[in-house]
């Protein structure tokens, strides 16, 4: 069902049984496929492909150009830059087992997550079975061969860990004021991370490699001893 305060551009091509929720805007020329929902209030740009049974929540931005393929879930307040392209198949052929043309049923889909106020950039690839964490941020032309950790900044192909993100976007700093490194061994001696222009400090979680928002500075002894 499409809610009657969704902006639908004339040109946009929608599955009969698409759900697109109150107050989101689809641009011109773009596709969704069969079974895919999308939440309420966000922006869709045009010339975007979105696949069969893709899932995207609430007050998501996905821009000009993007693909998103079969067994793609995105969850709330995601950014997707344009030309973005997030993949579903591993390993992938033109060709059957009896060589005959592939079709969709023929390969198995190694699903995406892409977790609540995360950013793809504009031209990056994440292939398929790469989960992107919370509040992650992809940098441009990045191509993700792996799940990236919440609050990760990742760039390059393929995409390596080059520091920390704010819940903000902004780049987080160490006790010296510098941009936090990507690895915890390299400022061992810290006891946080802080946000310089919202003030939102963090821990991190050595075992899942990722962030936890604090409530108070750390101690010593505390979550990064």
């Amino acid at each position: 069902m499409i809610d009657p305060t969704a902006r639908i551009h004339a040109s946009a091509d929608l599955a009969d049984d698409v759900d697109i929720g109150s107050g989101t805007t689809v641009g011109p020329r773009t596709s969704i496929g069969r079974g895919t929902r999308i939440g309420r209030d966000g922006d869709i740009g045009g010339d975007v492909f979105i696949d069969d049974g893709v899932v995207v929540g609430d007050r998501v931005r996905i821009q000009h150009g993007a693909i998103l393929y079969r067994g793609v879930t995105v969850a709330d307040g995601v950014y997707i830059g344009a030309a973005a392209i997030l993949t579903n198949d591993r390993r992938p052929r033109a060709l059957d087992a009896a060589g005959g043309l592939a079709g969709a049923d023929d390969f198995p889909v190694a699903p995406i997550h892409v977790a609540s106020g995360a950013t793809i950039g504009a031209g990056a690839i994440v292939v398929a079975g790469s989960d992107v964490g919370a509040s992650a941020m992809v940098g441009a032309g990045a191509v993700v061969t792996r799940a990236v950790p919440g609050h990760a900044i990742v760039a390059g192909s393929p995409a390596a860990r080059i520091g920390w993100a704010c819940t903000c976007g902004e780049r987080l700093l160490d006790s010296t004021g510098h941009p936090a490194p990507a690895e915890r061994e390299r400022y061992a001696i810290d006891q946080e991370l802080v946000c310089p222009a919202c003030d939102r400090r963090y821990a991190y979680v050595r075992d899942e490699q990722t962030l936890r928002e604090l409530d108070r500075p750390v101690v010593s002894g505390g979550a990064l001893a």
